[in-house]
């Protein structure tokens, strides 16, 4: 590996979404704790994953990888939409949020693209 996950940008941004998210979660309604916060959190930590994943891997194989950790993105941004839309965040923590995703989206970016 050229760099470690540790030098890597993405990794500390996306380590910095789940440290914020997963406190945010907590106020969310206990009625849905079972469903869209768990998906949420799930997305979350998968994405953190296959990007972990990715860096050990090379080729197609880190392509695939980086493919799927867009696809975790793409679910994070619609759980995200759906706690604003019901209140479960604020106006000022949904702008947070979205600006954070919206920097792994373009790290992401610039990664699948140098890999393909």
């Amino acid at each position: 590996m050229s760099e470690s996950y540790r030098e890597m940008p993405i990794f500390t941004r996306t380590f910095d979404f789940l440290d914020w998210l997963i406190p945010q979660t907590n106020n969310f309604p206990r009625f849905y704790r079972h469903t869209v916060t768990r998906r949420l959190l799930d997305a979350a930590l998968d994405l953190q994953e296959a990007l972990l994943t990715a860096n050990t891997m090379r080729g197609r194989e880190r392509l695939a990888h980086l493919t799927a950790a867009d696809a975790h993105l793409s679910k994070i941004r619609v759980y995200l939409r759906l706690a604003h839309r019901r209140r479960w965040l604020n106006p000022g923590q949904y702008q947070h949020a979205g600006q954070m995703v919206a920097e792994i989206g373009k790290l992401l970016g610039g990664w699948q693209a140098v890999s393909a």
